[in-house]
């Protein structure tokens, strides 16, 4: 096993089944989103998401991880990220955000896409489209030569020019034999830091981006964060390999 700087260089063949766990992640996710309708509870959504891991024969990143009890992350409105699936009803109007994990032949995939609910206002859904955008800006400096903070910029300043703001209590991370693996990366910093990118690297890009505050707060459920203002909150990622090439996008 190869690292660099703690971080680990996953094979070509490695690299290959992370692929392949992507395509099964982002397949489930997609059928997830197009069941997603006004009137379903949270549970709901988990119940169809343990079906289709079960139907794609893949084990839950999440279930039980940390005493985790869903199989999914469902976070509403204001929810940040970590939402416990539960008897809250979607309703048109809401956003909600799912978060998901597979383990396929040992290796870990993660993704997690914000889908407006009906009729959103026009703020909420420039919300999610630059929280969208961000991920891309991040990503595209996910290439070799670039440092990891130049990720971290790249999403920030998108971010901030147009008003919103980032995060900073949950990052992203890297990704492999474990779902979570060295180095953390923030959605925030400076350009230019930190280690230095190479071919093989494998990363869990995930910009969280507020309507008002940075600011967070975890619920008494001991998971579930909020925004500390109660406005709304978006969440997109991807997992990403570093290649000769360029980035490229494994949950796609």
């Amino acid at each position: 096993m190869k690292t660099v700087q703690g971080i680990r260089i996953k094979t070509a063949n490695e690299v290959d089944i992370l692929r392949k766990a992507g395509k099964i992640l982002s397949s489930i996710v997609a059928q997830l989103q197009s069941s997603l309708t006004s009137g379903m509870s949270t549970r709901d959504i988990d119940q169809k998401a343990e079906e289709l891991i079960r139907r794609h024969h893949v084990v839950s990143a999440f279930k039980g991880y940390r005493g985790f009890p869903g199989f999914t992350c469902i976070s509403v409105n204001e929810g940040v990220v970590h939402g416990i699936p539960g008897p809250r009803i979607i309703k048109g109007g809401d956003i909600v955000s799912l978060d998901m994990g597979i383990i396929y032949e040992g290796y870990y995939s993660d993704t997690a896409v914000t889908i407006p609910v009906g009729n959103v206002s026009p703020e909420t859904r420039r919300l999610l489209d630059v929280t969208s955008d961000s991920l891309l800006r991040g990503i595209e400096q996910a290439r070799p030569g670039n440092k990891l903070s130049d990720i971290s910029f790249a999403v920030q300043s998108f971010v901030e020019m147009h008003g919103f703001s980032v995060v900073r209590d949950f990052v992203g991370h890297g990704i492999g034999k474990q779902l979570h693996e060295e180095p953390e990366i923030p959605n925030y910093g400076r350009p230019g830091e930190g280690p230095l990118l190479r071919e093989g690297m494998v990363f869990a890009i995930e910009p969280m981006v507020n309507m008002g505050t940075h600011r967070t707060r975890i619920l008494n459920d001991g998971w579930t964060v909020v925004t500390e203002d109660g406005k709304p909150s978006a969440h997109f990622e991807h997992t990403v390999a570093i290649t000769s090439n360029g980035p490229e996008i494994l949950t796609k």
